[in-house]
């Protein structure tokens, strides 16, 4: 579909043809797909995959010294969730005897061997790019991070003044003897081992301290230059133990199991089972070991048996450890070592009249819907001043909305609360199992309840992952609904690094879908069937496997036909067998896949008609596209849900099809410049390895130019 030829079109799109008769495959095609016993690719060796990406554009020497300095902290954060949740996962069904095979052929125990092998070939060529290549970048351009023997005699007493004044009163030596049982090593701490003898008896002992987290991980210096905090507090260490002598001080750290396991029989008790379990995952068992290469035997040997790590969970890697903290380095005011300054505008249809005063979205939003992408598109002009101007309005009857992440000074959490205090009705379906930001979400939960919100942690064994607001709006000729649908969450600040879409719409069916799934959600109401919506765990399969095979009947009436879904992991296996045949039938498939692909692209017989493209940049590609060109009157859905189990069976998702042609022609000339063979991208092959294209043309890039432009001509008009 030419962008170009619907770039005015506001018509709503045709309805999808009736394929007569419909295609359903039959069981000697589905039966021929299955003897390929191979097909589907590991999706934990798939995820470290993913992560290696992330590490090549740490390697790129093309891109801003600063940046690869990022991308270097973002692998590191990114390894220690796959640790935390995934590896610990597979451990745990391995001790718990629940071991099967996954949808790969592999065993637990192979996949396990597999991502050890995998992940420490991946943080030694992290250790390799960090101390040869982005280090001395760094110091040619006056950013020094210095180990203690490299400061000069002024910078040694700061940090013995600061060591003194600052660091001693927090830290807390543990030592072990009989008295004194190994500590619990918390998960991802850093912390020293430390030998130490008593000179009078001649006895050795062993002692373990704690990094204090609340300090800056890398201290800095002035003038840009920076020390390990570790080498501080080693350096000093007689302090901590006078009298004693200092023999040997290593760094080491634990990566702990951290995922959360709540049984959800009762809603009621959902908060205080999970504060619980929030106070378990801190002794969750260890899952891997990262210890300075320079470690001396007898101390590893004694961590690994205190901590009951194996081998291949110990990993050695040159100083220093935990890179998290290059994200510091990374925020330096050093704006030529970093991408171009980037600002997002407003949306052209939220800004159609020059005006000091801000748009009247309502107003905007009854002449046309608005597609947003973000972050192009502003985030705080248009879905956040849709609900701060529905908190204000005096016309707004109810504000429905969901939450899955937010930030910690959120105007959406404000602007609900101004809503209910101003006596509108407010629901607030908040998912206070949203990993890692459990401990948040239940503080937006508890703080929008006293406000007089009315707060629904969802329904019972589901997240609800979807992200829907809902305006109800007395207006002159009746109640008017107002609706966002999104694919990524409620939050300012990660609406400026996360690509996402979002549909602001008046349409009747879209709204009308969305207060249904509302009641869904609030009440006992149970309305499986809507009209322009998917949700999940109901539809969202049914409903992607119905729309391939009817592509699959367009195209053997001889009517176009072609697939192109965009999404942040593809592993259900139903999706990727519909896939499979819809290209064994020759109906071409294009996917764009950021993370996990368990889908094996180009294998004789099977694939030969799928192409897997991942891009990776300075924003995250954080968007779900499913795009059908359906006979020649395309239909695309936008929303919430990747191509997961999780996904389509444990959460409340939502689709939402795009309602006018001047959203598909938005939609379909972002796709046409990701899927071109001239834009930079890694492409998958059939051995499951991803290759650079190194196109000429840069996806975020061109579309950060085309903003540029927009704004341009905008000012100009």
């Amino acid at each position: 579909m030419s962008a170009e030829i619907v770039e005015n079109a506001d018509a709503a799109p045709n309805e999808p043809f009736d394929v007569e008769p419909p295609y359903v495959p039959d069981d000697e095609a589905v039966s021929e797909i299955g003897e390929f016993d191979d097909r589907f690719l590991d999706r934990e060796l798939s995820w470290l995959r993913f992560n290696q990406r992330v590490l090549e554009l740490a390697e790129d020497d093309s891109l801003p010294l600063l940046e690869r300095c990022r991308f270097l902290a973002i692998f590191t954060s990114n390894l220690d969730e796959f640790f935390m949740v995934r590896v610990a996962g597979l451990k745990r069904r391995i001790a718990a005897g629940v071991a099967v095979r996954a949808a790969s052929g592999l065993m637990p125990r192979e996949v396990l061997e597999q991502i050890w092998s995998t992940a420490h070939e991946l943080t030694l060529r992290q250790s390799k790019v960090f101390t040869e290549e982005v280090l001395p970048g760094m110091a040619e351009q006056g950013i020094e991070l210095l180990r203690w023997d490299a400061l000069d005699r002024d910078e040694q007493k700061y940090c013995k003044r600061m060591f003194k004044e600052r660091i001693f009163p927090v830290l807390t030596p543990l030592a072990v003897d009989p008295a004194h049982p190994f500590p619990y090593i918390s998960g991802l701490s850093l912390n020293l081992a430390v030998l130490i003898r008593n000179p009078k008896t001649g006895k050795e002992h062993f002692a373990r301290v704690k990094v204090p987290p609340i300090f800056s991980r890398f201290v800095p210096l002035g003038n840009q230059r920076f020390v390990p905090l570790e080498d501080v507090i080693g350096e000093h260490l007689n302090r901590l133990f006078p009298g004693m002598e200092i023999l040997k001080v290593h760094t080491f750290r634990v990566t702990r199991n951290e995922d959360l396991e709540v049984e959800e029989d009762d809603a009621e008790n959902l908060l205080a089972a999970l504060e619980k379990e929030l106070l378990r995952r801190r002794f969750g068992p260890p899952v891997r070991l990262e210890v300075e290469e320079s470690i001396d035997d007898d101390v590893l040997e004694l961590l690994v048996s205190e901590l009951d790590i194996s081998e291949p969970e110990v990993f050695r890697l040159p100083g220093p450890l935990d890179l998290r903290g290059l994200h510091g380095l990374a925020d330096l005011p050093r704006e030529e070592l970093k991408y171009p300054a980037f600002v997002p505008t407003t949306h052209p249809r939220l800004a159609e009249v020059e005006s000091a005063a801000p748009v009247d979205v309502f107003k905007s939003l009854r002449r046309h819907d608005v597609l947003l992408h973000h972050p192009y598109d502003s985030f705080s002009t248009s879905v956040q001043r849709f609900l701060e101007q529905a908190a204000a309005d005096p016309h707004v009857l109810a504000i429905k909305q969901t939450l899955y992440r937010t930030s910690g000074d959120s105007p959406i959490i404000d602007a609900l609360i101004d809503a209910a205090e101003a006596g509108k009705q407010v629901l607030v379906i908040v998912e206070i199992k949203a990993r890692f930001d459990e401990q948040a979400n239940i503080r937006w939960a508890r703080k929008l309840e006293h406000a007089g919100c009315h707060v629904v942690y969802g329904l019972v064994g589901l997240k609800t992952h979807c992200k829907l607001s809902l305006v109800v709006r007395s207006e002159g000729d009746g109640i008017r609904r107002y609706a966002h649908v999104g694919t990524g969450n409620y939050n300012p600040k990660t609406s400026r690094m996360y690509e996402d879409l979002g549909l602001l719409t008046t349409n009747e069916q879209i709204t009308e879908d969305v207060g249904h799934l509302f009641n869904n959600l609030s009440g006992w109401s149970r309305n499986a069937s809507y009209d322009d919506l998917l949700v999940a765990p109901d539809s969202v399969r049914s409903g992607l496997v119905e729309a391939i095979h009817t592509e699959i009947g367009h195209h053997r009436a001889g009517r176009p036909a072609r697939i192109r879904l965009k999404a942040n992991s593809v592993v259900d296996e139903a999706i990727i067998d519909a896939l499979y045949l819809a290209s064994r039938e020759g109906v071409p498939v294009e996917l764009l896949v950021r993370g996990i692909c368990s889908l094996r692209p180009g294998v004789p017989g099977l694939s030969e008609n799928i192409t897997v493209r991942s891009v990776l940049g300075r924003f995250l590609e954080h968007s779900r596209v499913f795009w059908f060109e359906n006979g020649g009157e395309p239909q695309c859905w936008i929303g919430s849900a990747d191509m997961m189990h999780r996904n389509l069976d444990r959460r409340v998702e939502v689709l939402v099809r795009l309602p006018d042609a001047h959203s598909l022609a938005e939609v379909a000339a972002v796709l046409d410049l990701a899927f071109d063979a001239d834009t930079d991208a890694w492409v998958l092959g059939a051995d499951g390895e991803w290759t650079r294209s190194q196109g000429e043309v840069h996806l975020q890039e061109t579309l950060i130019e085309r903003q540029r432009r927009r704004r341009g001509s905008a000012k100009n008009a």
